[in-house]
């Protein structure tokens, strides 16, 4: 008669797993109106199912019964680990008749402590692969009852097979949705901010926004910007965000050549065209076809070259220097200078037609003491570059050190800034950038706006504790605002350094 009561309570779960199979509207409450089911016809008062992870061994809950749901964010299993991972990784139930007898049961939901039910577990198997776990705990009974209640599992899992690999290939496509998702996120950012470039600043993201408007055409650029600020960076970032990122990039700094061989590096020369001409040589513009020729400080070009140069802006037509077989190239020009270009034309010493060519599309660079809530941000990328050339293990900038940074008024920009950084590197003693590690011109220049010290002087005592307050504040900093630590890693007493913290009004708790 009991065998009836069973087989009837068992047939109707399996009339009503299939009914959800055929009406459900969405996988993902399937798996949870299986355990409601389970519950309400054969009285189940805790189970749950785990799902694989697409392109992994680990095996998580996706759904459960009589588990909150931290229990649940517990519940994760490795292959062979413990009971349900034992299930996952061999394809074959297991049974325990007594959970507080089996040192295999982890117990990591933690809501079976004290407990002494019996467990059991079954794989869901599809296409040959464990794809989950089906687990429920029932009070401890005979072992025909468990056998019994085991080959339930089995046929109800091998029912659910289908729908939980339907579940897994969502869950796959919805993971592999998200990874694409940011993958283009990702992309849309990098094309807003050219990843060789550092800077937050409102001034910065005007520079990326111009950067992206005009990568992709063909129009003559004109950098502006202070020696330093990186223009170079940007006409690379404008390169490698067009289609022409797969051609040549060449720069060329006019102020650095000669006079007489600016012609000839632009537009190379015949053999024999001048003494020395031992042979034909191509020039930067040739060299740059099918990419981008960048020439910075171009307002310090003669006027003889300029009018070549307006040439080859009009008809990507020129010669080389002793040569007179036109040689036309594709090539997209962007130019950068420090100059001011206007004052030049009033002076006569910049042609105003060739100006109005080069200033199609002009960006402004600005400099970093009008950027200043870069600086922190660009000495923290300097710091982990240079930490990595010269293998040192540096974690951070201290707080006199950033004031230090942040007062200076960076006549040199980024590049000096970066030196600085690299020199800081090099002289640090420990794992912080010390404001004493940073070059003198930032500490005691007067000609710059940054002196410590004020135009009356201070005493060697000022003096004193001032680079004490920076020590015992990297050290508070370092252990968290914790004295009796800071006082071990600086070798003295804690009786001392709570004086010497008093003394300086340090309070340690605005380091924790």
């Amino acid at each position: 008669m009991e065998d009836k009561t069973r087989a009837a309570r068992e047939l109707s779960v399996l009339y009503k797993v299939s009914k959800a199979l055929v009406h459900r509207q969405a996988v993902s409450g399937l798996l949870q109106d299986v355990l409601d089911i389970l519950e309400t016809e054969i009285g189940l008062s805790r189970g749950a199912l785990t799902l694989r992870q697409p392109d992994s061994d680990v095996f998580v809950i996706e759904a459960s019964r009589g588990l909150t749901t931290e229990e649940c964010q517990r519940g994760q299993y490795k292959l062979g680990e413990g009971v349900t991972g034992t299930v996952a990784q061999t394809a074959k139930s297991e049974v325990v008749p007594d959970i507080s007898k089996d040192p295999r049961f982890l117990n990591r939901t933690r809501a079976r402590t004290g407990q002494n039910n019996a467990f059991i577990c079954v794989p869901i198997i599809h296409h040959g692969q464990v794809i989950g776990t089906m687990s429920i705990d029932r009070p401890s009974c005979d072992d025909l009852a468990l056998a019994a209640d085991r080959d339930f599992l089995l046929l109800l899992a091998g029912l659910l097979a289908e729908a939980v690999a339907s579940m897994r290939e969502t869950l796959t496509e919805h993971e592999g949705l998200v990874a694409e998702n940011e993958r283009l996120r990702r992309q849309l950012g990098d094309r807003y901010q050219p990843s060789n470039l550092v800077g937050n600043a409102r001034s910065m993201r005007q520079v990326y926004d111009q950067i992206a408007q005009v990568a992709d055409s063909t129009a003559t650029v004109l950098i502006r910007g202070e020696s330093g600020t990186g223009k170079e960076l940007v006409a690379r970032a404008i390169h490698f965000g067009s289609a022409r990122r797969n051609g040549a990039f060449i720069g060329v700094n006019c102020a650095a050549l000669p006079e007489n061989l600016i012609e000839s590096e632009l537009f190379g020369h015949e053999k024999g065209a001048f003494t020395g001409a031992q042979q034909q040589r191509k020039g930067r513009f040739e060299l740059a076809n099918g990419g981008t020729l960048f020439l910075d400080e171009i307002g310090d070009i003669s006027p003889a070259v300029q009018i070549r140069f307006l040439r080859v802006l009009q008809e990507r037509t020129f010669e080389r220097v002793g040569g007179d077989q036109p040689i036309t190239v594709n090539v997209r020009i962007v130019t950068a200078t420090n100059c001011n270009l206007e004052q030049a034309m009033k002076d006569g010493r910049f042609r105003e037609d060739l100006y109005y060519r080069l200033n199609v599309f002009p960006i402004y660079l600005p400099p970093l003491r009008e950027r200043k809530s870069d600086i922190l941000l660009l000495a923290e990328h300097f710091l982990k570059k240079y930490a990595e050339v010269y293998g040192k293990n540096i974690r951070r900038i201290s707080t006199t050190a950033i004031n230090m940074m942040m007062q200076y008024h960076w006549p040199g920009n980024v590049r000096e800034l970066e030196n600085c950084m690299e020199r800081a590197v090099l002289t640090a003693a420990d794992d912080v950038i010390h404001g004493y590690t940073l070059p003198p011109t930032l500490q005691t220049s007067d000609a710059t706006h940054t002196a410590i010290l004020p135009e009356t002087g201070a005493s060697l005592d000022t003096l004193v504790e001032t680079y004490e307050r920076e020590i015992l504040v990297d050290a508070l900093k370092k252990h968290r605002g914790n004295a009796a630590a800071a006082a071990r890693f600086l070798q003295t007493t804690a009786r001392i350094m709570n004086y010497r913290i008093r003394h300086l009004g340090i309070d340690p708790k605005s380091y924790k």
